[in-house]
């Protein structure tokens, strides 16, 4: 068996456990109430052990799992530290000791992809990976850059060139079929989240993402609509392949390690500019950056951000829909009844379904307080509130939920300003995300 099966298998096999694990602990829980131990005791053991093995196999895995895992990560914040902190760690570990490919196998990749005098292109090449990605991993070096007269000597500029895993396509099928198998586990241990839309969301997005030529259209649209500025910065794309992709080399400090380590002004800047980004993005580029991972991002010595992965995006060609900008609107100022004939108008509500226009209100309030001031502080402590309101079954909140569509045309938006909002809460940032609001999001801004 070569390698790429034998991993496949290995990772099926940790896959496949898990319910059985999650099956063993019902088991015990059940046993527990027998005996008359509280019913929330047994709640939150059953959920702390299911965290701890679900978080720590994906931690183990390559392909739709780790994928899975990072769309997953920004939701952390939201859950008690006991069972977010099992996840962090495997993580950390997944994305700092991923095994790199084979030098071998590196080598007739790019033979493959740029041909046989691939190494020509470049002044230097490092076979060492500086970082692992869920479907392939990055190199440093330096590209050749054609000389503007005959003879001279060609300069050359710093690249980072990514190169997909030989079989990542099939690996990724896989493995993400094998997850749409767990979303029961992700239940018990965080009800809010709902894994299957995801799932199918990550499973439609597998072949842009993994066609390299695509991603390089995109960073390209992206690079051209923020060339040049003061506050964003987007490498441009220097060669292309179907699994190969030379782009500028990005020097800056990771987002993870400003959460980690960053100063309070320097989460601050971070967040208010990953803001700006989302916002500014769908008017400026027709485009929306939709993997909000913290890997995805820079802080570069000059201030500005840094963004390095294009794989994942939402095309908006009219950007940000005007009806997200006027509904938020409507409910700051307080009109339920607008704010419920626009959610039904949307198909957020159904036609026939009768529902109280104030109840809705209610519902909503809480989330939009962050645009409801002039600056406003993200925590993981809000996001954890927010979390229980949403996902406490006795709740009016939760109640209330039940009654609510999340049309498809809006899926990718709102799972992609959740995980925006998820870093936030991680930086724990604070900024003048009102006025961001007014500048970008149309219907947003107050009229007259």
């Amino acid at each position: 068996m070569s390698d790429i099966p034998r991993r496949a298998a290995a990772r099926t096999a940790k896959l496949a456990a898990l319910p059985l694990g999650f099956a063993g602990r019902t088991a015990l829980g059940l046993g527990k109430r027998a005996v008359g131990i509280a019913s929330d005791v047994i709640s939150a053991d059953i959920q702390q052990r299911t965290a701890e093995q679900l978080f720590s196999v994906l931690g183990q895995l390559k392909g739709g799992a780790m994928k899975f895992g990072q769309a997953l990560s920004v939701f952390e914040a939201a859950l008690p530290e006991e069972m977010a902190g099992p996840y962090r760690q495997a993580l950390t570990k997944l994305q700092e000791a991923a095994p790199p490919m084979p030098v071998a196998s590196l080598h007739k990749a790019l033979a493959e992809q740029l041909g046989d005098d691939w190494r020509d292109k470049f002044g230097e090449f490092d076979d060492s990976p500086a970082a692992a990605a869920s479907i392939g991993q990055v190199h440093r070096a330096t590209w050749k850059l054609k000389p503007a007269r005959r003879n001279a000597r060609p300069k050359t500029i710093q690249v980072a060139v990514k190169v997909q895993y030989p079989g990542a396509g099939e690996a990724l099928l896989g493995d993400l079929k094998q997850l749409g198998r767990l979303a029961g586990m992700f239940k018990i241990i965080q009800p809010g989240i709902d894994v299957k839309p995801l799932l199918a969301e990550l499973r439609e997005r597998i072949t842009e993402e993994l066609d390299y030529a695509m991603e390089a259209e995109t960073q390209r649209a992206f690079a051209t609509a923020y060339e040049g500025d003061e506050e964003i910065f987007v490498p441009k794309v220097i060669a292309q392949a179907p699994r190969v992709l030379v782009t500028e080399w990005v020097e800056g400090t990771p987002l993870a390690k400003v959460i980690s380590d960053g100063t309070v002004e320097e989460r601050d800047e971070a967040g208010r500019l990953m803001a700006l980004l989302h916002f500014s993005a769908p008017a400026r580029a027709g485009l929306l950056h939709a993997d909000p991972h913290p890997g995805n991002f820079r802080m570069l010595p000059d201030g500005r951000l840094g963004v390095i992965d294009f794989g994942a995006v939402a095309r908006l060609p009219g950007g940000h829909p005007e009806p997200v900008g006027r509904l938020v609107r409507l409910a700051l100022d307080g009109d339920a009844q607008g704010v419920v004939d626009g959610l039904r108008d949307e198909g957020f509500i159904a036609a026939d379904a009768e529902i109280d226009a104030e109840a809705v209100l209610a519902f909503l309030r809480p989330m939009i307080e962050p645009v409801a001031v002039d600056e406003f502080r993200f925590s993981r402590a809000w996001l954890r509130g927010e979390a229980t309101r949403l996902s406490n079954p006795r709740s009016p909140a939760y109640q209330l939920s039940r009654k609510l569509n999340l049309p498809p045309s809006y899926l990718l938006i709102h799972r992609v300003t959740l995980g925006s909002i998820g870093v936030l809460c991680q930086l724990e940032a604070e900024a003048p995300y009102r006025s961001i609001l007014e500048e970008w999001l149309p219907g947003f801004a107050p009229v007259g």
